[in-house]
C-alpha cells in the first residue's frame, strides 16, 4: 500500500515570504522546521508559520502537487492559502501530535 504524503505551506508571516513542501510525517517535519533543524531556505529565512496543509493518499500524487504548487505564481499561493486560512493562522497547533 502506497504510503501517504501532505503538501504544506509555511510562511514567515501573512503575506510573507512563502515556502511549499511535501512529507509523508507533517507534525515531525513542521517541528523540525520550526527549531531550525533543516538547513536551507526555511532556516535562512526565518519561515515557520504553517498556513496551508493539503492531504493525499499517495506520496507519488503529493510530490506532483507539490511540484505543481512550486511552478504557482504568488499571488495563485496567497489565493489559496486565503481560501483555507483567511487569517493566515499557524495551523502548526492544530496537528494532532500524539500528546
Amino acid at each position: 500500500m502506497p504510503k501517504c504524503g501532505t503538501i504544506y505551506i509555511l510562511a514567515s508571516r501573512r503575506n510573507g515570504t512563502l515556502y511549499v513542501g511535501v512529507t509523508s510525517d507533517l507534525p515531525k517535519r513542521i517541528w523540525m522546521h520550526k527549531h531550525n533543524l533543516i538547513d536551507g531556505f526555511t532556516k535562512e529565512h526565518s519561515v515557520h508559520r504553517l498556513v496551508y496543509v493539503e492531504e493525499h493518499d499517495d506520496i507519488r500524487d503529493a510530490i506532483t502537487r507539490e511540484r505543481q504548487l512550486k511552478k504557482w505564481n504568488r499571488a495563485w499561493k496567497i489565493r489559496l492559502i486565503e481560501e483555507a486560512n483567511p487569517g493566515w493562522r499557524d495551523l502548526y497547533d492544530l496537528l494532532d501530535l500524539g500528546r
